[in-house]
């Protein structure tokens, strides 16, 4: 989506002209104007609706392995779509949150567990809607939990668009006849991480903390009307997203 094409143009400039990008300060700015000359932020006024993800692809999940694949419907005002296996996104902001009692019943939410075999896939409108994230409550458009997703993309307006795996972003060349592009997304195997003491990811074999708890107002998929779970601090890096297993001594460790 946008976000994918606006990190597309920052690498692209990067790679072009490396001696602009010395400090955090400058690349920040860089990314901000970016944003502005691409339309990220007045996307109504600069960006087709034709782009949109309702537009470009028809989007399918599958809740449970072996199950069948759903069409899931995308609000037409979604440009961008965030598909996350830990609560951990854009240096250390949670796109999810943690869905309260009422929509955990409604829409059969969980929390983002790292090994529940589930993936969050939360939307954005526009740069003012990711905005939320900076605050404590923030969160995007929870679209779905499914255990696989596949993007669909067929001839139409665009011929091309962006995406981005890990932070690092391409432009995905379009179908121009009648041939069908598939992206999908699905879980492979786990593998074992190391974490500090104080990351936020959780798994589906631990009791939920006190600080999970007591947050079971946030029913909305929009932070405009809700007071919801007050994230902790904010990590950077992979540190900030995984737990060191119980039998790995850390004194062995160099």
């Amino acid at each position: 989506g946008m976000d994918a094409q606006v990190s597309y143009g920052f690498h692209s400039e990067r790679k072009k002209n490396p001696e602009k990008f010395k400090n955090q300060l400058s690349n920040q700015g860089t990314y901000a104007k970016l944003g502005l000359k691409q339309g990220w932020f007045a996307p109504s006024l600069t960006h087709s609706s034709s782009r949109n993800i309702s537009q470009l692809a028809k989007v399918k999940i599958m809740k449970r392995p072996g199950g069948k694949w759903e069409e899931l419907k995308i609000p037409s005002s979604i440009r961008s779509i965030i598909c996350l296996n830990l609560p951990s996104f854009s240096g250390g902001f949670n796109p999810w949150g943690t869905p309260g009692t009422r929509k955990k019943q409604d829409r059969d939410l969980t929390a983002p567990y790292v090994d529940d075999g589930l993936i969050e896939v939360v939307g954005f409108r526009d740069a003012w809607h990711g905005l939320v994230l900076l605050a404590p409550n923030g969160h995007g458009t929870r679209l779905a939990q499914a255990h696989r997703i596949r993007f669909e993309f067929h001839k139409g307006a665009a011929d091309h668009t962006f995406m981005r795996v890990d932070g690092e972003p391409w432009k995905q060349p379009l179908p121009s006849n009648d041939e069908t592009v598939v992206v999908e997304i699905s879980h492979l195997r786990q593998v074992t991480m190391l974490a500090n003491g104080h990351c936020k990811s959780k798994s589906v074999e631990e009791p939920l903390t006190p600080s999970s708890h007591g947050h079971e107002n946030d029913d909305s998929d929009s932070l405009e009307d809700e007071d919801e779970w007050k994230e902790g601090r904010k990590k950077f890096g992979a540190a900030d997203t995984f737990k060191l297993p119980d039998e790995v001594d850390i004194a062995h460790l160099s």
